[in-house]
């Protein structure tokens, strides 16, 4: 018995999007379709049912954070990160391979994996004479990886195998094989070392999968296609793993925004198109749309719950602010910026959000993370639609705001 199934149902002509349904254990994805994370079992800043409302499908929780707190026995011992968070949809788990990278050479750079300021996804270090005292977090071997905890510096190991241990623990619908993030600017021969190992971890991943028969029946595994910004490695990575047994694929590494649409197009014309893709951690609306239209299905990124937070909203007139002084005295509704509020029939107004970030209540977070993933969800739904009815150059041509 598979543990999922996917068809298309539409294609974007002369391109590889398309519209369709991601079947798991616990339910439908249409897709495309955006996932949102919680990386501790919880999207920060609003409850399981809110995201129902909302419209979401599926969420992705954290193999790295969720074994170090509370551990993927309690997890286990809850039922699974669904049943944990209260969640009765979708559930992904990555492999902790990111932070492998956040703890390597992403803790040396600082950078994300498009060069820029590592986000709240990664792991980040605050005592700088703890940090000088270790030098790398992670340490990268053949078999596995070395890490300091984040926590309280305690040592731990991951393998390909302990990854699968621990994700089957977790309980997730789709989980993915361990691989090794790299830095945007790594060298080409560091890209290569990197991609045949994650090949090699790949391999082990899906053995390890393979003998846990209760948990291949429910649980799918996606293989990670690398090799950071080089086209070459890009295609010979995704014609290596299109050979493996893996029940879809997802797209990780580095890119920078100029290559991002060259390397998913490659990496999308060689996977097979039976099977879903998945591109990691990749989050703004314009990064979304490249993503789509080259072939991918789901999308997962921190973006809209942590600029929510700093009091960044995404809405139909763009990014803005709602610190910036104008706000103060707007009495605007919160229904025009969000149908969530619109049909609750929420007094709640642009000039109380700015109040709640100015006077530092944890209430403005909730409100401006709900208002960012709402714009994130009816987003893509809005693009899916557009797929189905062959109206995707009128949809990108009415975004390019965000651009």
């Amino acid at each position: 018995m598979s543990p999922l199934s996917f068809s298309s149902d539409s294609v974007i002509p002369g391109k590889k999007g398309r519209a369709g349904k991601l079947t798991t254990h616990h339910g439908i994805i249409h897709t495309p379709a955006f996932i949102p994370v919680g990386t501790k079992a919880t999207v920060k800043g609003i409850m399981p049912q809110q995201l129902s409302n909302i419209g979401v499908q599926a969420v992705l929780a954290n193999t790295y954070h969720l074994y170090l707190e509370p551990g993927e026995e309690i997890v286990n011992l809850n039922k699974g990160v669904g049943s944990f968070m209260n969640w009765t949809g979708p559930t992904f788990t990555d492999s902790g391979g990111f932070q492998v990278f956040s703890l390597g050479a992403g803790f040396e750079t600082g950078e994300s994996k498009f060069g820029e300021a590592l986000s709240d996804n990664a792991v980040h270090i605050y005592n700088e004479s703890f940090a000088k005292s270790h030098g790398k977090l992670a340490l990268i071997d053949e078999e596995g990886v070395t890490f300091t905890s984040h926590l309280n510096g305690s040592l731990h190991r991951f393998t390909a195998e302990r990854s699968i241990e621990i994700q089957h623990k977790l309980g997730a619908d789709i989980i993915f094989a361990f691989d090794e993030c790299t830095s945007p600017t790594a060298d080409y021969e560091y890209q290569r070392e990197a991609m045949d190992r994650t090949h090699r971890w790949a391999k082990r991943s899906i053995l390890a999968h393979k003998n846990s028969l209760v948990n291949s029946e429910k649980q799918a595994l996606y293989g990670i296609v690398q090799g950071g910004r080089y086209d070459d490695l890009r295609k010979e990575s995704a014609e290596i793993l299109s050979n493996m047994d893996f029940d879809g694929y997802g797209i990780g590494g580095s890119f920078s925004k100029f290559d991002l649409g060259s390397a998913l197009t490659i990496a999308c014309s060689t996977l097979p198109a039976e099977k879903p893709r998945h591109l990691l951690g990749m989050g703004e609306p314009e990064d979304i749309i490249i993503g789509i239209e080259n072939g991918c299905d789901t999308f997962d990124c921190v973006l809209p719950s942590r600029l929510g937070r700093n009091g960044t909203l995404y809405t139909s007139l763009g990014k803005i602010n709602i610190k910036n002084a104008k706000y103060k005295e707007d009495t605007t509704p919160l229904g025009e910026w969000s149908e969530y509020f619109k049909h609750n029939n929420s007094s709640y107004t642009r000039s109380y959000l700015h109040h709640l970030f100015r006077a530092d209540e944890m209430l403005g977070c909730i409100l401006a993370t709900i208002i960012n993933l709402e714009f994130y969800i009816s987003f893509v739904d809005s693009a899916r639609k557009s797929i189905l009815n062959n109206e995707w150059e009128t949809f990108k041509e009415s975004n390019k705001f965000l651009r």
